[in-house]
């Protein structure tokens, strides 16, 4: 096994290339699923939709991408690494032309769904063949090459969305990934290599009870997920029953691959120590990662009343900050610095930044405020993202690598399906329960009261309005002004409540297994 990983080690001009296809479709990917949240008002318009039929748009995405994730591995050793890539990204591209003629919002639906089954492949597959394109002594640089793409990508999706939608229209977010599309599959053609696997099962074989298993459990649990908060969670019929058939749809999968002779997800490789605690931290990362990319435009936009284009700008410095980060990070992981201290670094560090955006949070913030918290962040997500990849990874070997890949990949997406559904949640019933203080505060027969709604009744009759619609426009201010302050307040606890979780992660790291998470330089000359 040892010899056959070894064969895929690639030098120079090619490991360039290879890396640098890698990350484009890892960007591809990972720049889709967040670039169609600043188009989703522009995408109702056009196609006569309502809110929660859009929100379709990004679920069918997230469904596809995170039924297909486990079934990555199985599926390269089926048709074989290469062959299967390149088809992901071709099956991505034709659906990204297709998602641009959409001519109603169940085509665009449709065709979402398929461009994530193309994407989800795409994420994984990259992080395998960067893996195994470098020697094991220089894998902490490749896991950062990786990451620099998986955690600029999230951030890249919203200003370049808002850019496009603003200069042309909605359907050019699609169309922008054709021209990638192609360039990737030539690369990939023309430079990747398959590993040597052992036989292909026969058609009789393939787990088909499995697939249908994995399907009906990850998609319900999604759906799930997506649709909580806006359906009243378990009052409603659907989510009850979604919820049932995702837990019978898990446990009777977990029965399924450990009893059928041909799995198509390898649950053993979770018997290693170190990958198991690395899955757990990533459904964490995913949390706080996307939990924050969520939040923030929100709060820009919504309270602080910025353009899509100026909230996605934002991010960008911290984003850049991260990119910085990570090979410093892969630098230090090879002179053999544990991957222990840098996440429980990175967590505390994480800690500070929630922290920071809890004492920042006001109606009337400025960028100016944000950009320090910011990017203590991008710095918090560097000595996370690569550290607990590579740790996750680091005492697996051949098959195993993708394997593993595939369970990080795959926690870390429903860390942030979690965290999204999680903090939607919050954020309304923190919302309702400041604003009911709120009022409960605002006495009619205080001075302060009277007089805020005097000066306000005389800035609208300053407008012209007569003395009585002043005065209800004055209620309507000082009414909108409490809502904006509670929602305020809901951000500051999401923020602190997010702050204590990475706070309490710190001590699973006790957990990592000493001496695996470095990885031995002799190991490379094999």
């Amino acid at each position: 096994m040892k010899q056959g990983q070894d064969d895929l080690v690639e030098y120079g001009f090619r490991r360039v290339i290879i890396t640098i296809t890698a990350v484009l479709c890892a960007l591809l990917e990972i720049v889709d699923t967040t670039i169609v949240n600043v188009a989703l008002t522009n995408m109702r318009g056009s196609l006569g939709a309502t809110l929660n039929d859009v929100a379709w748009v990004i679920t069918a995405y997230a469904i596809a991408n995170v039924i297909i994730i486990p079934m990555t591995s199985w599926l390269s050793q089926q048709f074989g690494r290469l062959n299967y890539f390149a088809v992901s990204i071709v099956i991505f591209t034709i659906a990204s032309f297709l998602c641009g003629n959409a001519t109603n919002i169940w085509e665009l639906v449709v065709f979402r769904f398929i461009q994530g089954l193309g994407g989800g492949a795409l994420l994984v597959t990259a992080q395998t063949i960067i893996t195994e394109s470098y020697p094991v002594a220089k894998r902490g640089m490749a896991q950062a090459i990786y990451g620099m793409g998986v955690i600029v990508g999230p951030t890249l999706g919203p200003p370049l969305g808002g850019y496009l939608v603003d200069h042309f229209s909605w359907p050019y977010i699609f169309y922008i990934n054709i021209p990638l599309g192609i360039i990737a599959t030539i690369l990939t053609l023309s430079f990747v290599r398959s590993p040597k696997y052992g036989e292909k099962l026969k058609s009789n074989q393939v787990d088909w009870i499995g697939i249908i298993l994995l399907a009906s459990f990850i998609g319900s649990l999604q759906f799930v997920l997506e649709h909580g908060q806006q359906d009243d969670w378990f009052n409603n019929g659907w989510i009850i029953t979604l919820s049932v058939v995702s837990v019978f749809g898990l446990l009777l999968f977990i029965w399924r691959q450990l009893t059928y002779p041909y799995p198509i997800v390898n649950l053993s490789v979770l018997k290693d120590g170190n990958l198991r605690i690395g899955t757990i931290m990533c459904f964490i990362l995913g949390f706080g990662l996307y939990g924050s990319t969520l939040i923030i435009p929100i709060y820009t936009q919504s309270v602080l009343g910025w353009t899509a284009t100026e909230a996605g700008m934002l991010l960008i410095p911290g984003s850049i900050t991260t990119a910085f980060m990570m090979p410093i990070i892969g630098k230090l992981i090879q002179k053999g610095i544990p991957q222990g201290y840098m996440v429980a670094v990175g967590f505390l560090i994480f800690f500070f930044f929630t922290l920071l955006m809890y004492n920042k949070m006001t109606p009337d913030t400025g960028a100016e405020h944000l950009f320090w918290p910011l990017i203590l962040r991008g710095v918090g997500l560097g000595l996370l993202f690569v550290p607990i990849t590579t740790l996750s990874l680091s005492t697996l070997s051949g098959k195993g690598i993708g394997e593993g890949a595939a369970f990080t990949g795959m926690m870390r997406q429903l860390g942030g399906s979690f965290g999204i559904a999680i903090i939607t949640t919050f954020i309304t019933r923190f919302s309702q329960e400041h604003r009911v203080n709120l009022v409960s505060h605002l006495d009619g027969s205080k001075l302060e009261i009277q007089q805020r709604l005097h000066q306000l009744q005389n800035g609208f009759m300053a407008k012209g309005y007569s003395a009585n619609e002043a005065l209800k426009k004055a209620y309507q201010a000082l009414d909108f002004s409490v809502m904006k302050q509670s929602t305020v307040l809901s951000y500051m606890d999401v923020f602190l409540y997010l702050g204590i979780l990475f706070l309490c992660c710190i001590p699973i790291i006790l957990l990592i297994k000493p001496g695996k998470s470095k990885i031995n330089p002799a190991d490379a000359m094999h």
